[in-house]
C-alpha cells in the first residue's frame, strides 16, 4: 500500500476514518477484502503470494496498515514479507505498543516499512527506517512511502481533502474521489527518492496507472461511536479498470 490518509478523533460520530490506496504490480496475485477462512476474525484483502495484508481490521476493532519505504538503492533481500506485520497484529491480543516493541526486535528481517496499528481509541506508528515508536495524537495525517506525514504532494493535498470531507459529512463517494484523483505533481514539487524523473511523476498522483503497476484497491474504513466498522473497497485490474466492489458492516465484539 502506498498511501494512507486518516483522521483520528476529528469527527463527533467517527473517531477513526481511514482512506487508503494499495499500489502494486498487476501481476501479483491478490484477493479482495473478505473474511479469511483460516483466520475468521480478520477482514482484509490478501496478498496471495506471501499470505499477508496491506490493511485490515478484526472483529475486536483492531486496525493495521503498512506501506513500503521507497529506497531503490537498497537491494538487500528481505527475509520476511511486510504483510506479515499487519496479519500478525490483527491475529494478536497484545496492546498496540507492546506489539510494536516486539516488532522492533525483528525489524531487520524486513525491507523498509511504515506500520500503523491500534483501534479507534488510539493509534501507534513504527518504521524500521526511523527510530522509536510514535503514539499518534488526534489529528489528520498521512503515510506514503517516505517518513511519517512527510509532505509529498499527494499526501499534503489528500490530507486537506480528507479534513474538508470530515467537516462536510464523510460521504463515501466524496472520499473515493480523493483516492481516485489522477493529478500529477509539478516537477519542482516532486520528492527525490532515487527513481527516474518520469517514474517520480507517475507515482506522484494519488491514483496510479501504468503498463504494469498501479493502484489495485481504494479503501474506506470508518469506525463509528456505536462500535461499528464500515469497510468499502473498490478493486481495480490493469491500468485502472474497475473490478470487485466490496462493502462490509462489522459489529465490533469486545
Amino acid at each position: 500500500m502506498c498511501l494512507i490518509l486518516f483522521a483520528l478523533q476529528q469527527h463527533e460520530d467517527y473517531p477513526l476514518v481511514v482512506i487508503a490506496n494499495r499500489d502494486e504490480y498487476y501481476a501479483r496475485p491478490t484477493q479482495a477484502a473478505q473474511w479469511w477462512p483460516d483466520m475468521p476474525d480478520i477482514f482484509a484483502g490478501r496478498d496471495l503470494e506471501a499470505q499477508g495484508t496491506w490493511m485490515g481490521v478484526n472483529r475486536n476493532g483492531r486496525f493495521a496498515a503498512v506501506t513500503n519505504v521507497r529506497e531503490p538503492g537498497n537491494v538487500s533481500p528481505a527475509r520476511l514479507s511486510r504483510g506479515n506485520l499487519t496479519r500478525e497484529y490483527l491475529a494478536s491480543n497484545d496492546p498496540a505498543e507492546t506489539f510494536l516493541e516486539s516488532v522492533e526486535s525483528t525489524a531487520g528481517d524486513y525491507a523498509g516499512f511504515n506500520l500503523i496499528v491500534g483501534d479507534s481509541s488510539g493509534l501507534f506508528f513504527y518504521s524500521n527506517r526511523h527510530p522509536g515508536i510514535r503514539c499518534i495524537m488526534p489529528g489528520t495525517y498521512g503515510v506514503s512511502n517516505g517518513l511519517f506525514d512527510e509532505a509529498w504532494p499527494k499526501l499534503t493535498s489528500g490530507k486537506l481533502a480528507l479534513a474538508a470531507s470530515v467537516k462536510t459529512g464523510l460521504d463515501n463517494d466524496a472520499l473515493m474521489r480523493i483516492l481516485t484523483d489522477h493529478t500529477t505533481a509539478e516537477d519542482e514539487a516532486l520528492p527525490e527518492t532515487g527513481v527516474p524523473l518520469d517514474i517520480e511523476r507517475m507515482l506522484s498522483s494519488r491514483f496510479i496507472r501504468s503498463d504494469d503497476y498501479g493502484t489495485r484497491a481504494c479503501s474506506i474504513v470508518k469506525f463509528d461511536r456505536r462500535g461499528q466498522i464500515t469497510f468499502v473497497e473498490q478493486n481495480y485490474n490493469n491500468a485502472g479498470v474497475m473490478n470487485d466492489l466490496v462493502t462490509e458492516e462489522i459489529q465490533i465484539i469486545k
